[in-house]
């Protein structure tokens, strides 16, 4: 029986070549799709998720209450918080305080060379206590995790690091240089991570190492925090109980340590698997509702390569009711018919699926550098049962609904040629299922108009400095000596413009700052201020503007302040002549200092944030970066001087610089990467609504062949005929357009809320998407009435 099902399957598809083509080109697209989604959410959804602790590891996050109300969100603790938590808390099995990303210069004397080979590390190094490896899983291919972190000045590498630093030589008791002042042995060697991780660290390094790379660490200092710290902790069982008792003892713990300001510090447990999707502290990386809402943009483009499934089964099931009627008249039963007509969508699915299978496998390269992260199509087991899911779902989708209106024909109504629109399914579904495939289309096409108009505005606002041509270029912390040496030499190069040493640029992902004391009393603010420390300079680097008052003079410590307007009206001040020569005390000064300068505001972060208070300061002790604005007219020579300056001034230190243009770009990553997506996967949807209206236009042409050649005969000019076949899809994508609409617009300004400068959306944008989607179905019908309309309705009659 399967073997006379399998041949009338093959055969009725080969003689409908059109309409399989059709029908494996609209699935593979939409499974090709939805496919590359897939890869992008499981990798999201499955971060950390490999390690055998999951369900019991936590991170404590910090929320810093202000006096103004206001909460600011981090992801860090203290160190000796570790410490409490192992010997306090008996609740806790185990902690571990790591600080990531630590910058620095790593010597190794490599095999065959006799001069070290220097490496400037910024990503994936951390200072680290060893209980972390009794936390995360890894796996050690040499040394022991219990002792390798316990004594100073030793390390941990990753199998692709020690290949970096040691080639195919066993880095076991090898030696490296850390920023020219600490040698450490390398005490343990693990392998590289093969599933996703939010902890992607190559180099470990001991914390009791500290005391000689920062002899100002005090290693027992609670106020001591910072962006780039983590505390990871284990509990010994998974109860939400237990997590919430333990985080009812935080209150007393920070007035322990934080005395009277204990009400600002507030300190939380967070599970692991929240802290991927914690986008407002540092480290997140996206959104959960996100990942939902790509997850559904893939589901529609499978949806609507199903709709086109449906709507071309449906049609075609006028040229089939005669082999229904001929078959249950021999005998066949519904079910008999309705398992041969699924046979028949199950092997177009196959066909798909294999092709969407080598589109997604080819695509990927691609996909991996828009989303920025190494994805690999493995045939796992989570991969296998979802594209197993993913057939079954287009089969019952795409397959069932048509199989139960074919089997289910009267023999003798289909014989008798007596099948109406209405009983072969429904002229009235396939509209509805035509407009619900451009409601996605339209909505999408909206979504990607809006993104790319906000991208464009961010592109093009102004953010109160110069940002074009300027390079920055991270100081060696060992040469603070000959800083002033390194500007003052670049300074004389006629392309270069201007050049400041400071902290940060104007714009930054790090952001320090504090309460200060201001007014008659000198009281505390009940708000904090931003800092942007730097020397004299900063203004013209950046090209910051002075709406009154003057320049900072230079100085060794702090001596006065520029402030910029958001801060002077925060103070009640609107003329900012009338702030000058007032004071405010920072605590990195000990006493009140002058405001010198108002400062035209110009944005700390990113657009996603309000332009906050802030001052510029002199405080040489905490520069660590040089910013250097040139011409841009002889770049390649530019940047050839500066490192040839830097190499000399320099010789023990890796040059590295980079442009501030791209490091402003890495604010909007994710929102670069969605837009890219959006984009995509709307064309997709467009290409699959044009394939299914082609089909669709062709079908109806075909039925409505000898009343086309009446009309001509009649005299009807070409162009009555084009409309009078258009016009009736046309007005299902005008429906579309409008049930679209609201959706779209609810979404985007949903997506839009995340900053909190952004553009409003304006009618136009619907308009436009209207137009196109509009515009895609006029060619498509087009194409197909044009076509009928120029036949010698001589043949078309005789045909009939």
């Amino acid at each position: 029986m399967f073997r006379s099902y399998l041949k009338i399957a093959l055969r009725n598809l080969r003689s409908q070549r059109g309409y399989t083509a059709l029908n494996v080109v609209g699935l593979t697209i939409g499974m090709a799709g939805g496919l590359l989604l897939f890869l992008f959410i499981r990798h999201h959804l499955s971060t950390d998720r490999y390690h055998t602790k999951f369900d019991r590891m936590y991170r404590i996050v910090l929320d810093l209450h202000l006096d103004d109300g206001s909460v600011e969100q981090y992801p860090e603790a203290p160190l000796p918080m570790a410490k409490t938590l192992r010997t306090d808390y008996p609740q806790v099995e185990q902690a571990a305080f790591l600080c990531v990303n630590r910058s620095l210069t790593v010597s190794v004397i490599q095999p065959g060379q006799m001069a070290p080979t220097r490496f400037l590390e910024h990503d994936g190094t951390a200072l680290a206590e060893g209980e972390l490896f009794q936390i995360f899983d890894y796996q050690w291919l040499g040394g022991d995790p219990k002792t390798a972190l316990s004594a100073p000045n030793t390390v941990v590498l990753t199998e692709s690091w020690a290949k970096r630093y040691f080639g195919s030589n066993n880095p076991i008791g090898q030696v490296i240089e850390l920023d020219h002042k600490v040698n450490a042995t390398v005490t343990g060697l693990i392998a590289d991570p093969t599933k996703p991780t939010d902890t992607n660290i190559g180099l470990f390094i001991s914390m009791p190492t500290i005391r000689q790379l920062d002899p100002e660490f005090n290693v027992n200092e609670w106020g001591q925090l910072n962006s780039n710290y983590r505390l990871y902790c284990t509990l010994k069982d998974n109860t939400p109980a237990t997590a919430q008792k333990l985080e009812t003892t935080f209150p007393a713990l920070s007035k322990k340590h934080f005395g009277d300001v204990a009400n600002a510090f507030h300190f939380h447990i967070q599970p692991l698997a929240d802290v991927h999707f914690d986008v407002n502290r540092v480290g997140g990386v996206i959104r959960l509702s996100l990942i939902w809402s790509l997850g559904l943009i893939g589901l529609f483009l499978i949806l609507t390569a199903c709709i086109n499934f449906v709507n071309l089964a449906t049609a075609q099931a006028f040229r089939r009711s005669k082999e229904v009627g001929v078959r249950k008249t021999l005998g066949s039963s519904r079910a008999q018919l309705a398992w041969q007509f699924l046979l028949e969508t199950s092997m177009i699915v196959v066909m798909a699926t294999m092709l969407a299978g080598l589109v997604a496998f080819l695509s990927l390269p691609l996909f991996s550098n828009w989303v920025h992260i190494p994805l690999a199509f493995t045939t796992d087991v989570s991969m296998l049962l979802f594209i197993g899911l993913l057939m079954v779902t287009v089969i019952v989708l795409a397959g069932g609904y048509p199989a139960f209106v074919l089997s289910g024909f009267s023999p003798w109504a289909s014989l008798r040629g007596k099948l109406t629109a209405t009983s072969v399914g429904g002229y009235s579904l396939r509209q509805g299922l035509v407009i619900l495939q451009f409601v996605v289309c339209q909505a999408l096409l909206v979504g990607a108009l809006v993104v790319m108009r906000q991208m464009q505005f961010i592109r093009q606002t102004d953010l109160g400095f110069q940002q074009d041509n300027v390079l920055i270029v991270n100081l060696p912390f060992s040469e603070k000596k000959s800083w002033q040496a390194f500007k003052s030499e670049l300074s004389q190069y006629p392309d270069i413009k201007a050049v400041t040493l400071q902290y940060r640029p104007p714009s930054a992902k790090v952001m320090n700052g504090g309460s200060f004391k201001f007014g008659p009393k000198n009281d505390w603010t009940n708000f904090p201020a931003r800092e942007r420390l730097a020397d004299a300079d900063y203004l013209k680097t950046y090209n910051l503007q002075l709406v009154a008052g003057r320049n900072i003079v230079e100085g060794d410590s702090i001596r006065e302040y520029v402030i910029n307007e958001t801060l002077l009206h925060k103070l009640g001040f609107r003329n900012p002549q009338d702030i000058l020569g007032k004071r405010m005390q920072y605590y990195l000064s000990s006493v009140p200092l002058p405001i010198v300068g108002v400062v035209k505001d110009f944005h700390l972060k990113s657009l996603h944030e309000a332009i906050a208070p802030c001052f510029i300061a002199s405080f040489p002790n905490m520069y660590q970066q040089a910013g250097i604005r040139i011409s841009g007219v002889s770049s390649t020579q530019t940047l050839a001087h500066i490192r040839s300056v830097w190499q000399r001034l320099y010789p023990t230190d890796v040059f590295e610089y980079e442009f501030l243009n791209d490091q402003l770009a890495k604010f909007y990553e994710t929102e670069t990467t969605i837009s890219q997506l959006v984009n995509v996967f709307a064309l997709m949807a467009m290409v699959i609504c044009g394939l299914g209206l082609y089909g669709l236009v062709a079908f109806t042409v075909g039925q409505r062949t000898k009343e086309i050649g009446i009309r001509k005969v009649l005299g009807a000019s070409v162009a009555s005929i084009v409309g009078l076949l258009s016009k009736d899809f046309l007005k299902l994508v005008v429906v579309a357009i409008v049930l679209a609409s609201p959706i779209a617009w609810w979404a985007m300004r949903t997506w839009l809320q995340g900053f909190a400068y952004k553009i409003d959306i304006a009618w136009w944008v619907f308009a436009l998407a209207g137009l196109f989607a509009t515009g895609i179905a006029l060619l498509t019908v087009s194409f197909q009435s044009v076509k009928a309309a120029l036949m010698n309705p001589v043949k078309s009659l005789r045909s009939e």
